[in-house]
């Protein structure tokens, strides 16, 4: 989901892109930013597999790396469906046939959980945390995991579903049981970006008596 991403790492993405493959000097030229700033760019967008490095050997000396984008980051760079996925939203919740209706979301709450649990497979709930996080990283998804000693929640920084949010929450509880069904636990979901807050935030419930 593209547009789940910041809107500086897809323009980053996009420019990476149009280079083809370049050193980090040669990103900064083009960006006109610092290199430490290109380098924790890299480094979050490599470790959600949308960039890789290459070692390029010159002679006697240290290896160069050039960095260019992966077949997933072209893959997030040619599918921005977000208004198509809000006009269809916004058809499927005008049918006035309940049945129907109700048909077609299950329908589509089952693709999710295929499209985002494939991978997610651990027999300890926190690991199934964190395989969820992974995989939805490389669809895009703005998300990270936080753990304590007592308590370990997704947290996604940028709501993929904003505006459909704003007009119908409905969309929030289909994302919500798509990753209970995933991990299966049920989640509680205790802070929304359609009410202010900085993230939404899914917090497992009893997953401590899960793991015992």
């Amino acid at each position: 989901m593209l547009d789940s991403i910041k809107q500086s790492d897809r323009e980053f993405l996009s420019h990476l892109n149009e280079l083809g493959e370049a050193t980090i000097a040669q990103i900064c030229d083009a960006e006109q930013v610092t290199t430490n700033a290109v380098r924790q760019r890299l480094n979050r967008l490599q470790a959600a597999g949308l960039i890789e490095r290459t070692a390029v050997r010159q002679g006697r000396g240290r290896p160069q790396h050039k960095y260019s984008v992966t077949s997933d980051g072209r893959r997030l760079l040619g599918d921005n469906y977000y208004e198509l996925a809000t006009v269809l939203w916004k058809q499927l919740a005008s049918i006035p046939d309940e049945k129907l209706r109700s048909r077609i979301g299950e329908e589509l709450r089952r693709t999710l959980v295929n499209r985002y649990g494939e991978n997610v497979n651990a027999a300890d709930p926190a690991e199934r945390i964190q395989q969820l996080q992974q995989t939805l990283q490389k669809h895009g998804f703005d998300i990270e995991v936080e753990q304590d000693e007592d308590s370990v929640c997704l947290t996604e920084k940028a709501c993929p579903y904003h505006d459909l949010a704003v007009d119908d929450r409905s969309i929030c509880d289909l994302e919500q049981s798509v990753f209970e069904q995933i991990l299966g636990m049920p989640l509680q979901l205790t802070q929304r970006c359609v009410d202010g807050h900085s993230c939404c935030r899914f917090e497992p419930v009893l997953l401590s008596t899960d793991s015992e």
